[in-house]
């Protein structure tokens, strides 16, 4: 499988791209519907989202472009590297995603890697005053979402939902190694920065977004985080009136020094928290703004019902004080 780099204004990224990877093949966007369907290619974030083709891509990006990041993410992009902090080695990371994908194409063993993942989610805990329930939708045979929650020391739950860039048995390898964190941390700024550190320190070529949150079931307090999430959190009140909890940094895997913002408020009686991956809102019709609109109304006055056939893996983690 060939790599292909699109022309765009060459820059540092580029030279190394071509200095690294020697079998690098440099074409135009019109040249791509020449270039078989499993071929990998690297371009610049902005012409991906601007012609969005099936080959798997990694996507190049600069510090100020985080939101196209994710947006290249949710619509089908491997991976996405800044440009002036490309990961070291690029030629084996490559080759890992070219057998990464080669392996995506070999679905003998499908059924049982599924069965297997589902495992790994955590059985429901008995939390006083509390419930947690949870939807867990695969698009196809394999999820790239996770979610996972435990009880701290200090008896809080610590509990978390995870997107993996891209989909498919690519990005579904790494929800096992987000399992391994099971219980591993007691609070969402230690977890995230984990994982952060580990994820850029292994190279591994994938970036994760990440809502985490940490729940004092005594005093009802509640603080969270996001690592470059859509949709955010969605609280809604007794009254079933909703509220968009807004805090954001950059995704996992992508910077070195990640930067956390953590937000705090009280549970009410008869509320819910939810934290839903963006598979939520790609079953409904319209753009960005409108899909989150329509997921919103639909939380807060009926019960949710996803559809049997997904394009894109869903997963909402549900918190209720009863």
């Amino acid at each position: 499988m060939s790599v292909y780099l699109i022309d765009s204004p060459v820059d540092d990224s580029h030279v190394r791209l071509r200095t690294d990877v020697p079998d690098i093949i440099s074409i135009s966007v019109d040249d791509l519907l020449s270039i078989p369907a499993e071929h990998l290619v690297i371009a610049d974030v902005s012409i991906y989202l601007a012609h969005r083709w099936p080959q798997p891509t990694i996507v190049l990006a600069h510090n100020h472009q985080g939101y196209e990041l994710v947006n290249a993410w949710q619509r089908g992009a491997w991976a996405g590297w800044i440009r002036d902090q490309l990961p070291d080695s690029l030629a084996p990371i490559i080759q890992q995603l070219k057998m990464q994908h080669q392996h995506q194409s070999d679905s003998r063993d499908l059924p049982a890697a599924a069965r297997l993942q589902k495992r790994l989610i955590p059985r429901p805990l008995d939390i006083p005053n509390y419930q947690i329930e949870h939807i867990y939708q695969p698009a196809s045979a394999l999820s790239g979402d996770w979610l996972d929650y435990w009880m701290t020391p200090d008896n809080r739950l610590l509990f978390y939902l995870a997107d993996v860039a891209g989909h498919g048995a690519a990005s579904s390898l790494l929800t096992g190694w987000l399992a391994a964190f099971h219980g591993s941390e007691h609070s969402p700024q230690a977890l995230l920065s984990r994982m952060n550190r580990l994820l850029v320190t292994q190279n591994a070529g994938k970036h994760i977004t990440v809502l985490c949150g940490l729940l004092n079931p005594v005093t009802h307090h509640l603080e969270w985080c996001s690592a470059g999430h859509y949709p955010p959190p969605i609280l809604i009140h007794p009254d079933r009136t909703t509220e968009i909890l807004n805090s954001s940094s950059f995704p996992l895997g992508l910077v070195t020094d990640l930067t956390l913002t953590t937000q705090t408020t009280s549970l009410e009686p008869q509320s819910q928290l939810l934290f839903c991956s963006d598979g939520a809102i790609e079953i409904f019709a319209g753009g960005t703004s409108e899909q989150l609109t329509q997921l919103i109304e639909t939380l807060s006055t009926r019960r949710f019902d996803p559809p049997d056939h997904l394009t894109d893996d869903l997963t909402i983690l549900s918190l209720s004080r009863i």
